[in-house]
């Protein structure tokens, strides 16, 4: 015979996630050295359900510092810093990603840091308290354009984007307006067509556009560029929209410099790579098939040998 009956405890817990966290479990004493012991793992619960302004956590990286030890103390001798209270969750220095939010600045998958950080593997923390990390080299909000889901997640959750649209399932223009209220002021152009002329209709005055490749074009017998429709060259003119062509060739003096400092943002965790790999030589021709109709994820290689 199944029972139905749960105590007040037990429901509550039902309602609640299973996480990890850190308290402090007793002080060394203003003139001692900490130990390990003066800090207590144990399990915790985690709210299901969000209260406006809030924000789900999952926590990356915790920071360690030297200031700390003064908040361990009842008294931290400095009016700017509170002390850590006994049983309690100990908060620092942390960065995580997003799982869920009800907080207007904050969606799922962004980046976020804090000096006021739970100690716990997961937390639901005030969205005042979180700042989303800024963008390599002063981008302040990227925006991807792909085709499938999938690559959407992989832009969101894995490259830093702050959001992405699939083209194929979704209104570039609608997505666009919603992503960057404000206009675009550049844009990096792979693909040309509609898309692009679409994306052009909504960037700013004195804007820019990186004119680097038009796949969309490619299989059509047509100049390069392609010529743009008489409504989007207006559109140029008027706003004083810049599209130069971007070509690796004409920067063979800043190739050296240039795999440095991708090397050390790769290194940094600051850049993302994603490959394709297809094994196999007699197989190139079907893996260029497939990344001209977008099979691939990042960039599309082929793996001649291992050995």
């Amino acid at each position: 015979m199944v029972s139905n009956y749960y105590t007040h405890d037990q429901v509550f817990t039902l309602q609640m996630a299973l996480i990890q966290q850190v308290v402090l479990n007793s002080r060394p004493g203003e003139n001692g050295e900490p130990v390990a012991e003066n800090f207590r793992t144990e399990e915790g619960y985690l709210p299901q359900d969000l209260l406006e302004g809030q924000v789900k956590v999952c926590t990356k990286y915790l920071s360690v510092d030297p200031y700390m030890r003064c908040r361990m103390n009842e008294d931290t001798g400095v009016d700017y810093l509170r002390p850590w209270q006994v049983s309690s969750v100990v908060t620092g220095g942390g960065l995580g990603v997003v799982e869920e939010s009800k907080h207007q600045k904050f969606q799922q998958c962004d980046v976020v840091t804090s000096f006021s950080w739970p100690w716990q593997s997961r937390a639901v923390v005030d969205g005042d308290i979180l700042t989303k990390i800024g963008r390599l080299e002063g981008c302040a909000r990227v925006v991807g354009i792909c085709g499938t889901d999938e690559k959407c997640q992989v832009l969101v959750c894995e490259m830093g984007f702050d959001a992405a649209i699939n083209y194929k399932r979704e209104n570039i223009a609608e997505k666009l307006l919603e992503y960057c209220p404000a206009g675009v002021d550049a844009y990096f152009d792979n693909v040309g067509g509609d898309t692009s002329n679409t994306i052009i209709s909504q960037m700013n005055q004195n804007s820019h556009i990186i004119l680097c490749g038009q796949i969309s074009q490619y299989n059509k017998d047509v100049p390069y560029p392609p010529p743009l429709p008489p409504h989007i060259e207006a559109i140029l003119k008027e706003r004083n929209i810049t599209r130069e062509r971007f070509m690796v060739l004409n920067y063979s003096d800043k190739h050296e410099a240039g795999l440095v400092q991708l090397s050390q943002w790769l290194k940094e965790g600051k850049l993302k790579v994603r490959e394709t790999v297809v094994k196999g030589l007699e197989n190139i021709g079907a893996a260029f098939q497939s990344m001209m109709k977008g099979g691939n994820i990042g960039k599309q290689i082929v793996l001649v040998s291992d050995e």
